[in-house]
């Protein structure tokens, strides 16, 4: 370190804090958080370790800034984002590319130094008036083959303080190999939340910008507070965490991990992709089984098995229709005292309330809108409700009565199977399992499809393509991504591969109720070790009635008819063709897509095909 970065860091830094950043010994660290200063010119800098008096100083300060607001029960706070600041914004969220270079044509992309300069522009300044907030976490267990350290940087408390709930803490991580003498890959994160208005929120969400230079494995962000934004190592960080799989021959994937109970005390752990709407949390959550995690796993081959780990410590989750009766565990944990960040729910004499929540809501309070009152409306124009649709609460693992003890294990965990869980009313059957890895990947994973509904578009019917729920993140090209899939774990057992629809329709009226997916679930248990049988369905294997009526009486203790069975198991050919057609629209426009994309979807339609001439359009499971 030159002696004028050395002067530079003396001026902004306690001693301690100092001493805490020169112990990692990293000049590439040490150059970030320089470079951080001179160009958004904090009063301080604060850098923080592994120590719970750290974790709780980010804790304490989010409320003492406001960013936060203390709630009724022990543990509680509300944090509120600027009204324009409620989602991800897909717009303004790029990768900067070198000049002439170009990433898949799909993918929101700019030339590199124009980027730079721009979030420059932007960022410079920003923090005066403010700490700058440095912070050392881990993706993926520490000390572990799956650990990737991160460094945060932000004039935020509250994102530091989701990062400790979230996320593992990494200072010790990065000592540990920064001792080894050795350069290492840890990702880099600056945020700057911008001017604020009167309640403390990003004022120019015009000017919000989201920028992975990915060249040097950095995110920044600006005039934003939503937490997908500005927590790094949430999606931010699975884009960067992607291209370096696929440098190191592993997948990093947006699946949760679950642990499924089988006969006889057996544990199959499953993973599952499912866009927004399909059912994830609430798969991951069901009542009898055990959660390792919700969002985002990492996939590796350790000792010859396909295992995965959880990269995070907690849940960022929509808080939207939890109640009681249909999310216990998650309830449980946001109505006792512990440790809860809600986010853009409403508050009314101390308590959060928000949509679908099972209970009457106050018709007055304050929410993402300020004061809110029912029936108000936006400064947008539009009617709003007490809650953002797109509210949060932010928990911890360790907090959830049902997480699988198991879950942080340093090897990861083996997995039996993968789901790909899509969402439409007219097309496929409640749960199928795949022919092959390949079959699974290629007709079930890539052709993930999710429908909207009239009650949240204004359209209903329009399937929205989202490969193995990972568009929205990817950082390469679609073609190489399927294909890294494909190559994964090519000399061992891998898991089994199935496909759900928990949206199946008859007569505008869902076949499945909302509790049924723990049948799908156990019966998925049961093929992933050979317990069951299966009918060979043309483009998929499907359950037995006599299995599912048996699992529907162990597990709902519900009598379940041939005709419900007829209703949601028949194949549809038609329906199914017309998704090949929608499904190879797309593909070719892909210039790299896989031969074996190309051959499994070929013999499925074949088979379709065949079935159909045999047997007709629509074909009853019985007459299979």
């Amino acid at each position: 370190m030159n002696q004028s970065t050395q002067a530079l860091l003396t001026s902004k830094m306690s001693a301690e804090s100092l001493q805490k950043l020169m112990t990692i010994n990293n000049d590439e660290v040490t150059d970030f958080v320089a470079e951080a200063i001179t160009l958004c010119e904090p009063d301080s800098v604060w850098v923080g370790d592994d120590s719970d008096a750290d974790v709780a100083y980010c804790r304490q300060l989010a409320i003492d800034n406001k960013e936060e607001i203390p709630l009724n029960i022990e543990g509680h706070t509300v944090h509120w984002d600027g009204y324009f600041d409620q989602a991800r914004k897909k717009d303004v969220t790029k990768y900067l590319v070198p000049e002439g270079v170009e990433l898949d044509k799909k993918l929101n992309q700019m030339v590199r130094a124009e980027g730079l300069k721009e979030m420059d522009d932007l960022q410079r300044g920003a923090y005066r008036g403010r700490q700058m907030l440095v912070r050392f976490l881990c993706l993926g267990t520490t000390n572990s083959i799956f650990a990737i350290p991160c460094l945060q940087i932000t004039d935020s408390a509250y994102v530091c303080h989701s990062e400790d709930l979230l996320y593992r803490r990494g200072y010790e991580e990065f000592k540990r190999q920064s001792a080894k003498g050795d350069s290492f890959e840890f990702f880099k994160f600056r945020h700057a939340t911008g001017e604020v208005d009167e309640r403390n929120t990003s004022k120019n969400y015009d000017l919000n910008r989201v920028y992975m230079d990915y060249t040097q494995n950095t995110t920044l962000s600006v005039n934003t507070q939503y937490a997908g934004n500005t927590v790094g190592l949430k999606k931010l960080s699975l884009r960067l965490a992607i291209r370096k799989a696929d440098r190191e021959g592993w997948l990093a994937e947006h699946m949760f991990i679950m642990r499924s109970n089988g006969p006889n005390g057996r544990k199959t752990y499953l993973a599952g992709a499912f866009p927004s709407a399909c059912g994830k949390t609430s798969t991951a959550m069901i009542s009898g089984e055990n959660i390792v995690g919700d969002d985002l796993a990492y996939f590796r081959v350790i000792d010859g098995e396909f295992r995965a780990a959880n990269v995070e410590n907690g849940i960022f989750g929509i808080i939207t229709d939890v109640n009681a009766s249909d999310d216990p565990v998650i309830h449980d944990v946001l109505t006792k005292p512990g440790e809860v960040v809600f986010g853009n729910v409403l508050v009314k004499d101390g308590r959060p309330y928000w949509l679908g929540m099972g209970e009457d809501i106050p018709l007055a309070g304050e929410n993402h809108c300020g004061q809110w009152t029912d029936g108000m409306v936006g400064p947008d124009g539009k009617p709003t409700t007490c809650s953002h649709k797109n509210a949060r609460y932010t928990v911890q693992m360790r907090d959830l009565k049902n997480a699988d003890p198991a879950w942080d294990t340093p090897e990861g965990l083996p997995i039996g199977g993968i789901i790909y869980g899509g969402r439409d009313s007219d097309t496929n059957v409640p749960v199928r399992e795949a022919y092959s890895w390949e079959h699974g990947v290629c007709t079930m994973g890539a052709t993930l499809e999710s429908e909207t509904t009239a009650a949240t578009i204004g359209q209903e019917g329009v399937r929205a393509w989202n490969v193995m729920s990972n568009m929205d993140f990817l950082s390469m090209s679609v073609g190489r991504y399927i294909q890294n899939n494909l190559n994964f774990a090519k000399e061992i057992k891998r898991p089994k591969v199935f496909g759900t629809n928990y949206f199946i329709k008859k007569d505008g009226k869902f076949l499945n109720g909302k509790l049924d997916k723990g049948v799908w679930i156990k019966w998925i248990e049961l093929r992933v070790h050979g317990d069951v049988e299966a009918l060979d369905a043309a483009y998929g294997k499907i359950p037995k009635y006599e299995d599912l009526k048996a699992l529907f009486k162990q597990v709902l203790n519900e009598d379940y008819t041939e005709q419900a069975y007829i209703d949601q198991f028949s194949i549809r050919i038609p329906k199914v063709l017309a998704k090949h057609d929608r499904m190879k629209a797309i593909y070719d426009t892909i210039a790299d897509t896989p031969q074996t994309w190309k051959d499994e979807m070929a013999s499925e339609r074949a088979r379709l095909e065949k079935l159909q001439a045999e047997k007709g359009d629509v074909i009853s499971p019985f007459d299979l």
